[in-house]
């Protein structure tokens, strides 16, 4: 009798392949971030700007925040932005009327300067400022690529306004997902507040929140402060950075479609 039997029905579709995942985050545009947000950009296939909400004042699009002696403080890029004009942030235009790159550069060398790293970054970093980008959109994903770089993440960034996506909330979401073909979708914690997730389990989109946790890491000026711009941990970890922006708690799994 031969040992060689004739697979079932059933083993049959217990080999059949699945289908590759492809997992995106949407996240709004942001100057110089935190290293949460260059750990989710690490986290997924495809990262998508976005660029085509409306420009929100005191907000992380056009500033952050940096550690200096005395604690921390903002550094903000100028902009022409007016709500009555209904403006997204990717038609939000950087405004050079003021050297605002020069006191960018003034206070980081004010509060890094001493820091190991300082001397390997902040030439590459002012030369981005200098090419003048006219939007801050254009200007905050040339920052993000150069991170990026430097960080190790090959992760393909887009922005939401390619796609002119649709409707207004969670729809909008799943409008982006469905035009840039992702199954499954990453999200940051606080969307928890807004998201449907009737929506996406109709769509069949499977749903996951980031979780942020993350060691501390070598810092000047006292007491560790981790809510502060990427560059904080450039300059003072250089090319060891990536060690201290994988999170350290798993991500809450609530919707999963195999």
């Amino acid at each position: 009798m031969s040992l060689l039997t004739t697979p079932t029905a059933t083993q049959d579709l217990l080999h059949v392949p699945r289908k590759k995942e492809k997992t995106l985050g949407i996240i709004q545009s942001n100057y110089i971030p935190w290293r949460g947000y260059f750990d989710f950009i690490n986290s997924v296939d495809l990262f998508v700007i976005y660029d085509c909400l409306q420009y929100t004042k005191f907000d992380w699009r056009n500033r952050n925040m940096i550690k200096y002696d005395k604690g921390t403080r903002w550094i903000s890029v100028p902009v022409d932005a007016s709500r009555d004009r209904g403006d997204t942030v990717e038609n939000t235009v950087i405004k050079y009327h003021t050297p605002w790159i020069d006191e960018h550069i003034r206070w980081l060398k004010l509060s890094y300067e001493k820091a190991p790293f300082f001397k390997t970054y902040i030439g590459e970093f002012e030369e981005i400022l200098r090419n003048r980008y006219h939007t801050i959109s254009q200007l905050n994903l040339a920052l993000l690529r150069w991170v990026c770089g430097h960080l190790g993440i090959t992760t393909q960034l887009r922005l939401s306004s390619e796609v002119n996506p649709e409707g207004v909330k969670t729809d909008r979401l799943l409008d982006i997902m469905k035009k840039f073909g992702g199954t499954h979708y990453l999200s940051g914690p606080a969307a928890k507040d807004y998201i449907q997730l009737e929506k996406f389990q109709e769509a069949k989109i499977s749903l996951t929140y980031k979780s942020y946790s993350y060691p501390n890491y070598p810092q000047l000026h006292g007491d560790f402060v981790g809510a502060v711009t990427i560059l904080d941990l450039m300059f003072n970890c250089g090319p060891e950075s990536h060690k201290y922006i994988n999170t350290l708690k798993e991500n809450e799994k609530v919707l999963e479609y195999r």
